[in-house]
């Protein structure tokens, strides 16, 4: 089956990103932008500037009977993933592919729960650099998704093929991996880092981009992921700690990832799903995690005084 009916949920930095190059190449009808009835009516009529090009985006109302989505790409963040999951259910038949763009190593689980989890393809955003302004948006950085699938069925193996075509035709950059998880929990390392760091120390990349005690904080968080995927059975190396501050070094400077902008809109951030997540394992492994469990201290002592 062909994908041409894409929805997203979701209109951060990601869905905005992805959603525009789709509308692009499939035409505004096969894009749709699912969400509830609240942020219908606040996003309605709203036109945005995504690189200086003016989008009238495709917005519908989950709580109305629509045609389901061949390909529903959930792009909110993990604090909203349980209201996008009720805020779609109309958008998803026994054929609909689904993508997560979020963060952390837990949320296909969750929505393969919820539909079903020979409709989930494992993916991770990266190397996007935006910088929002109210409903605008600029990137020099589009990123790009990597794609893969956990387990070797053939149901699987089709839908992962139905999606790199529709990839392909309309240019969607990505990457196929033969071992995604791996590449899931690096990405997790990743925003343990950077996501949390930047929170803290109040910057923008170019914070973590050069010496000093933010970059220093960053990497030996990281470390303490690395420690953590050797005993759930996954191998990230130090050589993939030197892939990803590569990747942040080059970013544009002045962007900022999307736990940055909860801090400087006061809004509770995604530290449960990161450091919170890691002072889990650490109990569980038996591994000691004092960075983490500094950063996590430091975010909630942030977040209390919102």
């Amino acid at each position: 089956m062909a994908i041409e009916k894409v929805s997203i949920v979701g209109m951060g930095s990601l869905g905005l990103i992805f959603g525009s190059l789709l509308m692009d190449r499939l035409g505004r009808e096969n894009v749709q932008f699912v969400m509830d009835e609240k942020r219908l009516k606040r996003y309605s009529g709203v036109e945005r500037l995504i690189n200086g090009k003016r989008y009238d985006f495709n917005l519908a109302s989950g709580n109305e009977e629509g045609e389901p989505a061949d390909l529903l790409i959930f792009a909110v963040k993990s604090t909203g993933l349980e209201e996008a999951i009720q805020t779609v259910r109309n958008r998803v038949s026994g054929d609909t592919i689904i993508i997560s763009l979020l963060n952390g190593i837990t949320s296909e689980k969750i929505i393969g729960e919820a539909f079903g989890e020979e409709k989930v393809l494992y993916t991770i955003a990266e190397g996007m650099d935006p910088i929002r302004s109210g409903h605008n948006l600029d990137y020099t950085k589009m990123g790009l998704v990597r794609i893969g699938i956990d387990q070797e069925t053939e149901g699987k193996k089709r839908k992962l093929k139905e999606v790199l075509e529709i990839f392909d035709r309309t240019g969607f950059p990505y990457i196929l991996e033969d071992d995604v998880m791996q590449r899931l929990w690096s990405k997790f390392m990743l925003n343990v880092g950077v996501n949390q760091v930047l929170m803290i120390h109040e910057g923008n990349y170019d914070t973590i981009q050069k010496p000093g005690p933010a970059r220093e904080m960053m990497i030996a968080a990281m470390r303490e992921v690395v420690q953590l995927a050797e005993k759930e059975s996954i191998r990230i190396t130090e050589e993939d700690i030197n892939y990803y501050v590569s990747l942040i070094d080059s970013l544009n400077p002045e962007g900022m990832p999307s736990m940055r902008f909860d801090g400087l809109n006061r809004i509770k951030s995604e530290v449960e799903l990161f450091s919170g997540m890691v002072l889990e394992l650490g109990k569980k492994h038996g591994v000691p995690t004092p960075i983490n469990e500094e950063i996590y201290n430091r975010i909630r002592e942030i977040e209390s005084k919102y």
